[in-house]
């Protein structure tokens, strides 16, 4: 398991279990641990430099968040990405982004919204220069923000949980030249919409990214062969 020694830290001991967590997830999100494949266990015992007590203590919070599959008498399976599901979840966020806009144009500060206006430059800076994974890093962090900045707890946890879930399908399909230059012109045109503190328009707008973000990744989720084999094995189940 090379990959996973190249791409693993040895943690610190302090906070161990909230750090072993927080590197496994971020290992399943951006696809370092693959759908379907099992966790490495002594491998990554060995990278992050901890025993197999804490890292299987980990797995079980992972598995609570459906990360991985716990199976008996062979360890932990990272959990296959059915388009399907991904499909149901983008129906909610779509719902969700109308309810940010219309929340946000009310709360944000001018601060929040110069912040916003930052973010989109970043992200300019970041598509012209090619850093794909940095785009979508930073693409997450502003909607997570947008959704923070409804001084909403419940929506905000609500939304970061289903979109850690985005996070790993839209990492696997790995969108097209085409639709992350679409993504850059939707973001411009809902940060316009925030700066003229017009609801409407915001929500319409963050609605339809949701959406067409939604429509690509089921497209190629659904074009890849392992996608199409874990969902004949669901209907089969």
């Amino acid at each position: 398991m090379e990959d996973v020694r190249i791409l693993a830290a040895p943690v610190q001991r302090s906070s161990l279990h909230e750090i072993i967590v927080t590197q496994l997830r971020e290992m399943i999100l951006d696809g370092r641990l693959a759908p379907g494949t099992s966790v490495p266990e002594l491998d990554l015992c060995r990278d992050l430099d901890i025993s197999r007590t804490p890292l299987r203590e980990a797995l079980k919070v992972l598995a609570a968040e459906e990360l991985v599959r716990l199976l008996p008498n062979r360890g932990a399976v990272v959990s296959e990405i059915v388009p399907e599901e991904i499909a149901e979840i983008f129906e909610v966020v779509e719902g969700l982004e109308r309810l940010i806009g219309h929340l946000v144009v009310e709360r944000a500060s001018e601060a929040d919204v110069a912040e916003i206006r930052g973010l989109y430059e970043r992200l300019v800076g970041l598509k012209e220069s090619g850093d794909k994974h940095a785009y979508f890093d930073l693409n997450q962090a502003t909607h997570r923000r947008l959704a923070e900045m409804t001084r909403n707890r419940v929506l905000t946890a609500g939304y970061a949980g289903y979109s850690d879930k985005i996070r790993r399908a839209r990492w696997l399909a790995n969108l097209s030249a085409t639709r992350w230059s679409e993504s850059v012109r939707e973001h411009a045109a809902f940060t316009e919409a925030l700066e003229r503190r017009d609801g409407e328009a915001l929500s319409r707008l963050l609605a339809e990214h949701a959406h067409h973000t939604g429509v690509a990744v089921i497209a190629a989720l659904r074009a890849l062969p392992a996608a199409e084999t874990t969902a004949r094995r669901r209907r089969r189940s």
